[in-house]
């Protein structure tokens, strides 16, 4: 359905761009530019790490470590969920990441004192600086998002497709990212962490996987770490987004990186920042309205030099059920919105051709 929609829309988008920018050097010769400034050498990982020393000493041990405060490296797995005893699904009340929640919660949330809200901005420092050294062995064009809903059901045939597009997007050298919690976000890193293996393997873990097909029923962990088991880790990486503001929504342990966040205003806006190379929308609620609006203002603005593509995965849910599909087209055609680059489609390899061809 997406026919050579995203490859015009594209076209436009570069001679509104080189138009601006004749624009933009006319200008440049009418106005004055100002004294050039000193600029301030950046900080160095030595400088940070004394800060970080500095700032431990002043928050205390208990505080600092009961917010996992500065880590140098992202989570995965085995560090999120340490304390997780496999063949015994209740011990996930006892690890590391239910542990910080709790605190979070018994701390006053968002209305935390001072010390507890220093300690958690300095771990999600930490994860940001360690999200950058991992994007940074990515071509930004490289990195790809898929957005969609906590509630999607493994059972769903779209569970299935989600994963098929992450896993052909994986296996041709693409990083994908997503807020690495249940549903199309767990299908997302499956799907990466499946990638280089065969269809009937694949079949193999999602059969494994529908013996807790909700992220509420008492074996979804369970079930996810025997997949994981069954099929160790390839080369492939992906990286997942999850907060500690949604506690009730667990992360999927099949993202390889993993940079959890207590702000979650922050890591909506990375999430949306750094998929450079597009954004795959399923079917999705509230959360994943915001993303999408969010996202089309970075586009329209061309807020990093570009649009990145925004493609809408399940025709009849984005046209019928949540029309945006169609309310996006109307805001472009009027002018609203400029330099989207949107499609629509329910096929796997559709949406591999159209971010490759990005």
């Amino acid at each position: 359905m997406a026919d050579n929609y995203l490859e015009k829309q594209y076209e436009a988008y570069l001679i509104r761009k080189a138009a601006m920018a004749g624009k933009g050097k006319q200008m440049h010769k009418r106005v004055a530019l100002p004294a050039r400034q000193e600029v301030t050498p950046p900080v160095t990982h030595e400088e940070e790490n004394e800060t970080v020393a500095a700032l431990r000493d002043l928050l205390g041990a208990s505080t600092t470590e009961a917010c996992g405060c500065f880590r140098e490296q992202l989570y995965d797995a085995a560090t999120l969920y340490a304390g997780y005893r496999p063949g015994e699904p209740d011990s996930a009340r006892d690890c590391f990441d239910t542990r910080v929640y709790r605190r979070y919660v018994e701390m006053g949330g968002d209305t935390a004192p001072l010390r507890e809200q220093l300690a958690r901005t300095l771990h999600d420092y930490s994860q940001r600086r360690a999200m950058r050294e991992l994007l940074a062995g990515y071509d930004e064009r490289r990195v790809v998002g898929i957005m969609g809903g906590h509630g999607l059901l493994r059972s769903d045939a779209m569970f299935r497709r989600v994963a098929e597009v992450s896993k052909q997007l994986t296996e041709k050298g693409y990083l994908m990212v997503s807020g690495g919690g249940p549903g199309a976000m767990e299908a997302t890193h499956l799907g990466a962490w499946m990638a280089g293996r065969t269809e009937e393997e694949m079949e193999r873990a999602m059969q494994r996987l529908l013996r807790a097909p909700s992220f509420k029923d008492r074996l979804w962990l369970e079930t996810a770490f025997r997949v994981m088991l069954e099929f160790p880790r390839e080369r492939y990486e992906s990286l997942g987004g999850p907060t500690g503001f949604y506690g009730h929504e667990p992360a999927t342990p099949f993202a390889t990186h993993i940079a959890k966040l207590f702000d979650n205003s922050l890591r909506e806006d990375d999430l949306l920042t750094l998929a450079k190379g597009g954004i795959v929308y399923a079917p999705g609620s509230a959360g994943t309205m915001q993303e999408i609006f969010q996202d089309a203002v970075q586009n329209h603005y061309l807020s990093f030099g570009y649009a990145s593509p925004m493609v809408f995965l399940g025709s009849r849910y984005w046209t019928e059920e949540m029309p945006v599909f169609p309310l996006m087209q109307h805001l472009v055609k009027t002018g609203k919105y400029q330099n989207l680059l949107l499609s629509l489609t329910d096929e796997v390899e559709e949406i591999v051709r159209l971010l490759e061809a990005f």
